[in-house]
């Protein structure tokens, strides 16, 4: 492990305590992780339960081009999405998970300052983009600039909950999101435009985000934000870039195949995506817990973090096969009445997603033991890694084979980024390993 690497990694883990087989207090910590793990999944249940339909809504209204314009400024989301993340929130959850509150309300008060800030920052090149480009695109994309500090925000709350263990409080709050769109969703479809369609899902959100000032107590920081970027700048800047290139990977394949095969093709792939919804919500909503449940880990038994990340990843690799094989039973006319016009295309689709979410899933547990080992370089080159194979290989296929080939070629991508993430983990626990052992001394 590199000097770096040691200085990142936050916090160090403690010896574990020994305990009797079967003792109650280890029976108290199995049910904790089993009430934080159902916790997650019932707050990603709730949120992407919203997103899709939103998405259903959206596509059934509009059509698969204009629904193509809405996925373009959704994946533009996304890519800011996850600079908030790197900036903000992914630092607040290695660093502040399991904390005395005092500390944690403090560092809250800042990242969620933080996320507010680059809500604010972005929002006005995006503003100017969309005035510049018109058109059908322009107003989408001027609208999602005017929300961005609102959908940001609620995000950060989310992961501050979770950092606390209070899982409850994320799902109460996304609960309320997905309450506020049901009005907002009707107004949007009485206005007929993708724009209208942004600013309904974005002002939605920043209800929630207004009602996470009243659950936790606190107030963003956005005077706080230069401190904490200071503070967290040897994971915050790896973090990141490992996220955007996430994320940036996803646009320039979705602008690429647009470019290539049309906007409908873009259409195309989001609406097999939304099929893969809900056991993409039990994926995401395992990664809200996963790292700070991987940091409790290596804090007790360090030990068992391979085992863990190993369960992890394979778990919902197996549940991805599962749910994309339970799609191809679908009748036309049942994913017809669900996705409308954009079904035919979608579900072409459904295997090359289908085994693309299962590579992401078995590489999402290994990441999560990088992310608690406070391995950012590591991590950062297996994501570098993944987002060129991915855009390789998702407008590669689409030049070879179109619509259909773009997935192919982003499945085939996500698969032996997978394999590269495991390499990595296995690397960095031999090396702490071999740090944690002990020189033996020869006189």
């Amino acid at each position: 492990m590199t000097t770096e690497e040691k200085k990142t990694t936050q916090p160090q883990p403690q010896p574990p305590q020994p305990a009797e087989p079967g003792a109650p207090a280890a029976g108290s910590a199995r049910r904790a992780l089993v009430g934080r793990l159902s916790w997650g999944l019932a707050d990603q249940a709730a949120s992407s339960i919203s997103n899709f339909a939103v998405g259903i809504y959206v596509a059934r209204s509009l059509g698969v081009t204009a629904f193509g314009v809405f996925s373009l400024a959704w994946v533009t989301y996304g890519v800011v999405l996850n600079v908030s993340r790197g900036l903000a929130t992914d630092p607040l959850v290695v660093r502040f998970s399991g904390v005395p509150e005092a500390s944690w309300r403090g560092a809250v008060a800042r990242a969620s300052g933080t996320a507010l800030g680059v809500g604010t920052v972005i929002g006005v090149p995006c503003l100017l983009a969309g005035l510049a480009l018109g058109g059908r695109v322009g107003p989408a994309f001027a609208c999602l600039a005017v929300v961005l500090p609102g959908l940001l925000l609620q995000d950060a709350w989310r992961f501050s909950f979770f950092a606390a263990g209070a899982g409850r409080k994320a799902f109460l709050n996304d609960l309320v999101w997905g309450i506020a769109l049901i009005p907002a969703m009707v107004v949007a479809a009485g206005v007929g435009s993708v724009a209208a369609f942004v600013l309904a899902w974005g002002a939605s959100a920043a209800v929630a985000a207004a009602y996470g000032c009243l659950q936790s107590g606190i107030r963003p920081r956005p005077a706080g934000a230069r401190g904490w970027l200071r503070e967290q700048r040897d994971l915050g800047h790896r973090y990141l870039v490992e996220n955007v290139s996430l994320s940036g990977a996803s646009q320039l394949r979705a602008y690429g195949l647009g470019a290539l095969a049309g906007v409908g093709a873009v259409g195309a792939v989001r609406g097999a995506e939304l099929l893969m919804g809900p056991f993409l919500a039990v994926l995401m909503g395992l990664s809200l817990v996963t790292v700070p449940e991987a940091a409790r880990v290596l804090r007790q038994a360090p030990q068992r973090l391979g085992r863990f990340c190993l369960l992890l990843g394979g778990g919902q690799a197996v549940g991805a096969l599962l749910w994309g094989g339970s799609l191809l039973l679908v009748p036309d006319r049942l994913g017809a009445l669900a996705l409308g016009g954009v079904w035919h295309s979608a579900a072409r689709l459904i295997v090359p997603i289908t085994l693309g979410v299962a590579g992401a899933g078995l590489g999402t547990g290994a990441a999560a033991g990088l992310r608690a080992l406070g391995a950012a370089r590591r991590s950062l080159r297996c994501q570098l890694f993944a987002s060129a194979c991915y855009v390789g290989g998702g407008l590669g296929g689409a030049v070879l084979g179109g619509t259909v080939g773009s997935a192919w070629g982003a499945a085939a991508a996500t698969v032996s980024a997978s394999a590269v993430w495991w390499l990595h983990l296995r690397a960095a626990l031999r090396e702490r390993h071999h740090d944690s052992v002990p020189e033996v001394r020869t006189s």
